[in-house]
């Protein structure tokens, strides 16, 4: 079966060459590219894409991933750059297409999306090998969590604070989530993009009720140990489970991912033991 070069936006991009330049917008992209062994064509990324730590260092920055410089892309000459529909915004992207010959849209949203993003990603820069023994560690991780019956839970996973802020169900997160039948709350949708995708939510809303843990992510508002504890004491939320919980880990796609599943079994499986 050929392999399918179809990026999210429905484009169909030719088999680069040897000689690709590609500026990754996209923080787990960025890993993903190193993982694929593609590490002397990467000519780009921006300031929040700092996986693998010390390979990442030598690439030049471009802004971040909202506030992109797209001079210092111009200078760069790349022939591929990578965005995400969550995270990069169209008009960006719509910019970018004016003078780079390859915008490769991205926008995974399950765990198993990753498979699909691993073969986009090999078959365009032709390293297909590599992109296959990851899918195949990934299979494994989902095969073996998916094996097991993990009890249900809901779960608040919160991602900003002033305005307190969490996730919608069909986004990447709250799927990833599901693997162990962690439900997130609320129960609401956001859509294919926008700020719908991450609520603002009250701790006086009635609906908490139904939530037994509440999880502090590290990015992208760095929860600490200060805030945990704060919210330990806080009257409305006796009887939950308040816990720090690794963002990268949970929200990362790409190679992160079959890590993640491994990080994210640990944390059910120590709450089966606590429970």
């Amino acid at each position: 079966m050929p392999t399918r070069r179809i990026d999210a936006a429905g484009v169909e991009h030719p088999r680069a060459g040897s000689n690709a330049r590609i500026v990754s917008l996209v923080p787990s992209i960025t890993e993903l590219l190193f993982a694929l062994g593609l590490h002397e064509r990467i000519v780009g990324r921006t300031g929040f894409c700092v996986h693998p730590r010390d390979a990442v260092r030598s690439v030049p920055k471009v802004g971040g991933t909202k506030a992109v410089k797209l001079e210092a892309i111009r200078a760069l000459a790349p022939t591929h750059v990578i965005v995400n529909i969550d995270e990069n915004e169209k008009p960006t992207i719509d910019a970018l297409a004016q003078f780079v010959p390859h915008v490769v849209v991205t926008h995974p949203l399950t765990p198993h999306d990753n498979l699909p993003l691993y073969e986009l990603m090999g078959g365009i820069f032709g390293c297909e090998g590599q992109a296959q023994r990851l899918a195949d560690e990934l299979c494994s991780r989902l095969d073996a969590v998916e094996r097991e019956a993990w009890p249900e839970q809901r779960v608040l996973y919160a991602i900003w604070r002033d305005p307190w802020m969490t996730i919608a169900r069909d986004t990447y997160i709250s799927t990833m989530l599901r693997l162990v039948n962690w439900q997130t709350w609320p129960d609401v949708t956001g859509g294919f993009s926008g700020a719908e995708r991450y609520p603002t939510f009250d701790f006086d809303a009635p609906g908490l009720a139904t939530v037994k843990r509440i999880l502090l992510s590290s990015e992208p508002y760095r929860f600490t140990a200060k805030h945990r504890d704060a919210l330990a004491a806080d009257a409305r939320l006796a009887g939950k489970a308040i816990q720090l919980v690794d963002g990268e880990m949970l929200s990362w796609y790409g190679a992160r991912a079959i890590e993640g599943i491994d990080y994210l079994r640990s944390l059910a499986m120590a709450h089966e033991r606590d429970a």
